[in-house]
């Protein structure tokens, strides 16, 4: 059940997106791809619950759930960026990072680790895999995609509040997202160092 909400809230995405895209300025089209993005995000928060409610919790789950939120914000970033929204260098740091780190967390799992159980240092742990630092990172990220589409809704009222408000949230996020980032790559040693 966990693992289908992670893979349904990429759909639900995929819709947002496209109406973004396709739909572009149209009132109504872009009102529901706010409402799918909220939902989209809200949904990643369930899985993760349902995982541990019903005892589904897995390494598969973990990777998964990872995925998704890939898809996800590279999604938002790179649809931002064709839409002429953000600059090209929000999308091109989510998607290097994310190969990084995801490349570095593969070779752990391939030695019996989990993803965010990787981390040796107490504080790179903390920065990486800690409940409050990944919800603050997901906050970031819904705050700035939410607000940004918002903006965007023709018939918002202050949208060049919204949108400032928006932009900002969005280079939080990219700061973030490089930050949760660096510990990855600084413990990647460890994991090299036990595959000698």
């Amino acid at each position: 059940m966990a693992n289908f909400v992670s893979i349904f809230r990429i759909f639900i995405m995929f819709y947002a997106a496209y109406l973004i895209y396709a739909c572009e300025g149209n009132t109504i089209a872009y009102i529901w791809a706010l409402v799918l993005t909220i939902i989209a995000f809200a949904l990643d928060g369930v899985d993760g619950f349902l995982a541990r409610l019903l005892k589904e919790e897995s390494k598969f789950g973990a990777l998964l759930d990872i995925m998704g939120d890939r898809i996800v914000e590279n999604t938002y970033w790179i649809l931002f960026a064709v839409m002429g929204w953000i600059n090209i260098l929000f999308p091109l740091i989510a998607i290097t990072r994310g190969f990084v780190t995801d490349t570095i967390r593969s070779a752990a799992m391939e030695q019996g680790l989990t993803p965010f159980g990787m981390q040796v240092n107490p504080v790179c742990k903390f920065i990486t895999g800690s409940r409050f630092m990944r919800i603050s990172y997901a906050v970031a990220k819904v705050v700035a995609f939410v607000l940004i589409v918002a903006a965007k809704i023709p018939a918002c009222p202050h949208a060049d509040v919204v949108w400032e408000i928006g932009y900002w949230a969005a280079v939080f996020a990219i700061v973030f997202c490089v930050v949760r980032g660096i510990p990855v790559v600084l413990e990647a040693k460890y994991l090299f160092k036990k595959a000698d």
